[in-house]
């Protein structure tokens, strides 16, 4: 284990937020350093993003715009949505296997925030984030896609984004706290995940085609406020009011999920 230098030498009764953020940077450093170590752990979001892209373009690009080219300056946007959900999954798996291995019962042990560890392996997962949206944006830009927008609204596009992946990494740190073992975290990932972006406008701009009750969830679902917001910054468009819903719905997330989240870690780690 990365060997951490943190003030303080007894669990401090109240740790201020500066102190908290502090003390989770220090342990997002950690994960980092062992994912320098460990390279192999980013073998799934460097084949993912390359894997999912090939395979939604070629299959289903003549059938949904006529053309695989014309297909991926609507796919892509989407894509980002897509991916910024399932690069959240590896953070459950290593808090549960961190837990199993007796790592956060040293972490108790340290004069550090409560919240601190948690913190520090959703900003570690950083990485895994911007690996992914590097690894998706230049195999696309290999096949042929091309920003539409200015580099500002690119930039507002990834920022936006890694927001929405910042507030879905906790969801993935409950399912890692509850999970029984490792081996089951990504299974129960799965469960929400994939009906969050295959039921939403992540793969075809227009849903009018879908069952009325499915349209009606994809107005409301966060992935497609994302997606959409992806296609309007990055392609051009207008944007209307999907980014502010993809902030609302990210704030949502983080309020419920980071309390309920520090209260199971503080009860079972």
């Amino acid at each position: 284990m990365t060997t951490l230098s943190l003030d303080g030498a007894a669990p401090p009764a109240h740790v201020s937020p500066q102190r908290t953020l502090r003390h989770g940077l220090t342990l997002a450093w950690r994960n980092i350093a062992q994912l320098r170590h460990s390279p192999e752990k980013l073998l799934d979001i460097t084949l993912m993003p390359i894997v999912f892209l090939l395979l939604f373009l070629y299959v289903f690009g003549g059938v949904v715009a006529g053309d695989t080219h014309s297909y991926l300056q609507q796919l892509l946007p989407g894509l980002v949505a897509q991916m910024a959900m399932f690069a959240t999954m590896g953070l459950g798996v290593a808090l549960n296997e961190d837990i199993h291995r007796g790592v956060f019962d040293r972490f108790r042990s340290l004069p550090i925030a409560r919240s601190a560890p948690l913190i520090g392996a959703v900003l570690g997962d950083t990485v895994r984030f911007v690996i992914m949206m590097t690894v998706l944006l230049g195999v696309g830009m290999l096949l042929g896609f091309r920003f539409g927008t200015d580099p500002l609204s690119v930039l507002a596009a990834i920022g936006l984004a890694y927001v929405f992946y910042l507030a879905v990494c906790w969801v993935s740190v409950l399912v890692g706290l509850v999970a029984p073992s490792p081996d089951t975290v990504q299974g129960i990932a799965m469960i929400w995940v994939m009906p969050l972006t295959f039921g939403s406008s992540v793969l075809i701009a227009d849903t009018s085609t879908m069952p009325g009750w499915l349209q009606t969830w994809t107005d409301i679902s966060p992935v497609s406020h994302l997606a959409d917001s992806m296609r309007a910054l990055m392609v051009g468009g207008a944007a209307g009011n999907h980014v502010w819903y993809t902030l609302a719905w990210a704030a949502g997330i983080v309020l419920v999920s980071f309390p309920l989240a520090v209260r199971l870690y503080t009860r079972r780690a």
